[in-house]
């Protein structure tokens, strides 16, 4: 049964990330400077991300005002509704600085703590990517009218083509190319694309057999976890736990499994 108020977020998700999108794609500025600075002066803050977050803040408040946000440039509300906002304005800061086209506007909205609703919109790659809980994982793009999305068939695990991230702490992203180059024998090969949002979204596309990360935050994870679910990959962190900052795994089913014990294994949720 489709819920009436599932589909109104989505429509206001859909709506936010486009304008947003428009915003970053059209608004970037020759000079693009750098505004501030995250966990280490490598993990930027953009001008455009600062506005972006506020162009979707400001359309949900106006739309939806007893709503809780979470962004990650700073909005925190609580809100009265059981509805929360988790924004990532602009998923691959360092792509979008340095003019690559890999970066993508996240917008999730959980009902009483769960993920019921995820827009991810790549404007570079043309592309939007959406579920609603219980509803599939769809995508518009370069072909005609909306695209249901199913991830791949499993391969093997040495047959598995993964993604992943790097941390911009020196010292974390040390023990994570450990890890990588522990794992790059037991797979097809590995790929680093710089937005974790765009990556869960290419598991669920079955552009990637899998996908790991350790450092995430709520809003890299919240709408694209829940487009890869929807469909049909299998999500988590560590054995038995939910993604997490510790480690987030995502990976058609026959490759989740393996691939989170080696991780395990290896150790990639700590130093």
């Amino acid at each position: 049964m489709t819920d009436p108020l599932h589909t109104d977020l989505l429509e206001l998700a859909q709506e936010a990330a486009r304008r947003a999108g428009a915003l970053l794609r059209d608004g970037r500025p020759a000079d693009l400077a750098v505004a501030a600075t995250k966990s280490s002066p490598i993990d930027v803050v953009t001008e455009m991300d600062i506005a972006a977050e506020k162009m979707i803040t400001g359309l949900i408040a106006e739309r939806r005002p007893d709503d809780g946000i979470l962004g990650e440039e700073g909005a925190a509300t609580e809100g009265t509704s059981g509805v929360r906002w988790v924004i990532d304005p602009l998923d691959g800061t360092v792509n979008y600085l340095y003019g690559l086209p890999t970066w993508a506007v996240s917008i999730a909205a959980e009902q009483d703590g769960e993920t019921v609703v995820g827009v991810v919109a790549a404007p570079m790659r043309g592309e939007t990517f959406h579920a609603v809980r219980g509803r599939g994982a769809w995508a518009t793009g370069a072909w005609d009218g909306e695209r249901s999305l199913a991830c791949r068939p499993a391969p093997p695990l040495d047959h598995a083509l993964v993604s992943t991230g790097f941390n911009y702490v020196a010292d974390v992203r040390a023990h994570q190319a450990d890890v990588a180059q522990r794992l790059i024998p037991l797979l097809r090969d590995i790929r680093r694309g710089g937005s974790a949002a765009v990556d869960l979204c290419d598991v669920a596309a079955g552009r990637l057999d899998g996908y790991y990360e350790r450092g995430l935050h709520p809003w890299d994870l919240a709408a694209g976890d829940l487009i890869a679910r929807e469909a049909g990959a299998l999500t988590g962190g560590r054995p038995g736990e939910r993604p997490s900052g510790d480690l987030a795994v995502a990976a058609t089913p026959g490759v989740f499994e393996p691939l989170q014990r080696v991780l395990e294994d290896f150790g990639a949720w700590h130093d």
